[in-house]
């Protein structure tokens, strides 16, 4: 996809807060430091549109963008490792479930995970949460350059087998590299 503009709206943890627009929106969402915001960076070819970091647990609230005034881009808090204080944690879990299950503009969830980790028990109580309430999702590997191409491909089979998906569902991406960006502006295409 030609992106002729990018803007960050808002960000908000109420559903109050949200935008009121109708675009349809794509949630990104997986542990922290996984790589959300540098995936939404080179998606959007943007350096820092989505606040990266390494240190993890820098999104704290839902960060919502538009795309050519066509499709909303929503960055998600991560889960697992942060350092924020508990109480900020436990708010995120509440926050982000109300996101998922109440928003009517939510066409897409594109679960992030890091190629070279096994899925954790967040990745799979994520992955279970979407299947139950029938939330159309795809699965995208991050840091793909930090690993060879054949621990790529053992990497790639072996999570398929953990989220009980198919090869063909899981999409290898490099925020370095720009590789897999097009696979995953298809699948985003098809929903908008």
């Amino acid at each position: 996809m030609k992106i002729t503009s990018v803007e960050f709206i808002k960000s908000a943890r109420e559903p109050s807060q949200y935008p009121k627009d109708s675009l349809p929106e794509v949630a990104f969402a997986g542990r922290s430091n996984v790589g959300k915001s540098s995936l939404i960076n080179t998606l959007v070819n943007r350096k820092r549109l989505a606040r990266t970091s390494t240190t993890p647990g820098r999104t704290q609230l839902i960060n919502f963008f538009t795309v050519n005034d066509r499709v909303s881009f929503v960055d998600l808090p991560g889960y697992g490792y942060a350092r924020v204080p508990r109480s900020v944690k436990k708010e995120w879990g509440p926050m982000v479930e109300r996101y998922l299950k109440e928003r009517k503009n939510l066409r897409l969830v594109i679960l992030i995970l890091d190629v070279r980790r096994d899925p954790s028990e967040g990745d799979l109580a994520l992955v279970e949460w979407l299947r139950f309430y029938g939330i159309d999702s795809i699965f995208v590997l991050t840091k793909i350059d930090k690993i060879s191409k054949s621990q790529v491909n053992l990497r790639h089979h072996k999570i398929g087998e953990h989220l009980g998906v198919s090869d063909d569902k899981l999409v290898c991406f490099s925020a370095k590299t720009g590789y897999g960006k097009g696979a995953i502006w298809k699948v985003i295409e098809r929903i908008t």
